[in-house]
């Protein structure tokens, strides 16, 4: 293990508009929630009362019909493949971001990401009830990434993140090497790196740089 590469999903993995529109256009929300994400970006709106809003949405519905739905939402490709790579570099692979934790779970099962964060919504009898139960922002999503590579006994430095916008900059700022894919002004600016494609794979010969660097720094 060398290291851990965080990952975000909202406009990183899923491609903008994020998979809370996705998800609100099963809901028939999609307006509401194209708005509010809208505000997010634009600094209007806080992560924390845009959850309020979408968590509304989902009132009603069952865990197993929204996991169901979310085979269906649109991602960009090479997921599959950018973990397995990980692995074979003794890079941990880490969903770090702001989607509900019922996303981040399951596109952690589905193609084997070690660990996610998110806000969390409240369900009973396995429905969901409308409401928030664990609120989030980009500052606590930071304080994840920098918890989950303690847990390892690594340091952020020793740790990459990729993503795309506002939620992702003070993990950018904390991290060793930071990437902007199909990301917005702010995103590029902060990042180290900035790239564009469909495919995240286009993030590996970044990641294998930054590896020779490490294994350079640390020869005898």
């Amino acid at each position: 293990m060398t290291g851990v590469v965080f990952i975000d999903i909202d406009g990183t993995l899923v491609p903008s508009p994020g998979s809370a529109v996705h998800v609100a256009r099963y809901l028939g929300t999609e307006a509401a929630m194209a708005e509010a994400e809208a505000d997010y970006a634009a600094g209007r709106l806080t992560n924390p009362q845009v959850a309020a809003v979408d968590a509304k949405s989902w009132s009603g519905r069952t865990e197993r019909e929204i996991d169901d739905w979310l085979a269906g939402v649109p991602l960009v490709d090479g997921i599959q493949e950018t973990v397995v790579w990980c692995r074979g570099q003794g890079l941990i692979p880490v969903l770090a971001t702001l989607a509900w934790q019922s996303i981040g779970k399951h596109l952690c099962h589905r193609f084997g990401f070690d660990a996610y964060c998110g806000p969390e919504l409240e369900t009973a009898e396995g429905r969901f009830t409308g409401r928030v139960l664990a609120e989030l922002d980009e500052y606590g999503k930071r304080d994840f990434a920098v918890r989950c590579a303690g847990s390892l006994g690594l340091s952020p430095q020793d740790c990459a993140a990729i993503g795309d916008s506002r939620s992702d900059l003070p993990l950018f700022r904390e991290v060793g090497l930071s990437i902007a894919f199909n990301a917005d002004q702010q995103a590029r600016e902060t990042a180290d790196f900035s790239v564009e494609g469909e495919d995240i794979r286009v993030v590996i010969p970044l990641l294998e740089e930054r590896l020779k660097v490490r294994g350079t720094n640390s020869s005898p």
